[in-house]
């Protein structure tokens, strides 16, 4: 979820095969073949499961209230709030919920979590069991910001975007990184589509890998993507903690408004956020 806007940098579709146990990916199209790696993080260190009915738990989330300085850095249109119409817990799963009403003169509500100042990490997996919303100006993201955001403003703060998505478009997803050189438009950024299938009819796991010299992007269980410090066009700045945030935008430059086709309320459904860590660290 771009904190400005965002167009994808062009990369030339590719086909990816996976060879042996360490998952050696060649990518088509380029001069040379190039070897992921595939990290194993087996210590879990935060599981939401979301079995409470009701708010979400206050220890891991907190809220990001109103429409932001110009929608959030994108012209979004929804007014982010707690409300249990717009997020709570039912059965296990967490839904956040865009609905069309005026609400403090916004057209839209919604709601973005975030783990800031409750929950950080440097490197692991992190990942979510998501099943999403669709529809002509919906935007659901999983993402990651630095957690010196507040001391180093956006973009130095970095940005790893896990998933986020055009609802209207809901076969492809897009996952990124943002930093000094390379934000907004200069995101860099690789799609994965779901072939015979959409990601608006059943719930997929949205995950990253980090490390050190990495970001490696799945959707279950597919490595399609792997991001390094000789891919970006600056600073490598994801060598320090971040934190996570949950959100479903209306609206923005990234996906244009809601037409008359667009069906509300539309609800982003999470299963469980879970983020491992090596058992070393």
């Amino acid at each position: 979820m771009n904190m400005k806007y965002f167009k994808i940098n062009t990369i030339q579709s590719t086909v990816l095969k996976c060879l042996i146990i360490m998952a050696v990916w060649t990518i088509s199209g380029c001069s040379t073949d190039e070897t992921q790696t595939v990290a194993t993080f087996t210590n879990l260190v935060l599981d939401e499961n979301f079995d409470t009915d009701g708010a979400p738990n206050s220890q891991v989330w907190g809220f990001d209230i109103g429409t932001g300085e110009n929608g959030w850095g994108n012209q979004e249109l929804q007014y982010y709030t707690d409300r249990p119409d717009n997020v709570t817990i039912q059965n296990g799963i967490l839904l956040i919920t865009a609905r069309q009403e005026s609400f403090e003169n916004s057209q839209y509500t919604s709601a973005r979590l975030l783990t800031k100042d409750k929950f950080e990490q440097q490197y692991g997996r992190f990942e979510a069991r998501i099943r999403l919303p669709f529809g002509q100006g919906i935007w659901p993201a999983f993402w990651m910001l630095g957690a010196d955001i507040d001391e180093n403003p956006w973009p130095g703060a970095g940005e790893i975007d896990i998933m986020e998505y055009r609802g209207q478009n809901p076969t492809v997803l897009i996952g990124s990184v943002h930093g000094p050189g390379y934000s907004g438009g200069e995101a860099i950024s690789k799609e994965y589509t779901l072939e015979n299938d959409r990601f608006d009819t059943g719930f997929h796991i949205f995950g990253i890998e980090w490390g050190p010299e990495f970001v490696n992007f799945y959707v279950d269980d597919v490595l399609y993507n792997q991001i390094t410090p000789e891919d970006v066009t600056g600073e490598w700045v994801f060598n320090k903690p971040f934190y996570i945030l949950m959100n479903l935008a209306v609206g923005g430059t990234f996906v244009g408004s809601p037409n008359a086709e667009t069906e509300f309320p539309q609800t982003m459904l999470v299963d469980y956020v879970r983020v491992y860590k090596n058992n070393a660290d």
